[in-house]
């Protein structure tokens, strides 16, 4: 136990001891690893986001410069009395909205039903009208003022409706009806 001879009082103050030193607060420079990666990760996503909303701005931007210059052509189709200037203007629009490779190679029937397949059941016609369209675009005589105003209806049609694209069930189903009777014919050839 402790020594009587010594007061206590005397005992506290005579030991050696250094002040207590408290360590500095930790300063936020230079960043953890864990920091580090979580601003990559941070910078990464928001140049990722950024070049989707440009390339769905300039998307946007063609999309409405192509419709307005569709409806320019309306109303100068509304004009013409040449079935060729109308299926010009038709490529034209499908051209600027569809791969080139699916639209540029597309003529005769296989163009009429490629404008059909974006059309909905109830507004598809080009088919029907195959004659009058082959009639149009290659006979030296042309067409008559009706046939003329229906080949007009149509393609109006088609500019209002179908464009700009959507994902169509019927041009699906159509592309799987095209590829079955392709198939049936192939079978029925051998």
């Amino acid at each position: 136990m402790a020594d009587p001879t010594i007061p206590m009082n005397k005992a506290t103050t005579t030991l050696p001891l250094a002040d207590v030193h408290l360590q500095d607060i930790p300063g936020t420079w230079p960043l953890a690893w864990g920091w580090w990666l979580c601003i990559i990760i941070g910078v990464t996503a928001l140049s990722y986001l950024s070049s989707l909303l440009f390339r769905k701005i300039k998307q946007h931007r063609a999309s409405k410069q192509a419709q307005h210059e569709a409806k320019q052509q309306l109303k100068a189709m509304a004009q013409t009395t040449q079935l060729g200037d109308i299926n010009e203007l038709l490529r034209k629009a499908a051209l600027s909205y569809f791969p080139r490779q699916q639209v540029a190679g597309l003529t005769g029937q296989r163009w009429l039903s490629f404008l059909d397949q974006q059309l909905p059941p109830k507004q598809q016609g080009f088919l029907a009208y195959s004659d009058v369209w082959q009639q149009g675009l290659f006979s030296p005589n042309g067409l008559s003022e009706d046939e003329l105003m229906q080949c007009k209806k149509l393609a109006s049609n088609w500019i209002t409706c179908a464009l700009p694209p959507k994902p169509n069930k019927h041009v699906t189903d159509n592309v799987s009806v095209d590829n079955t009777s392709a198939s049936k014919q192939e079978q029925q050839d051998v």
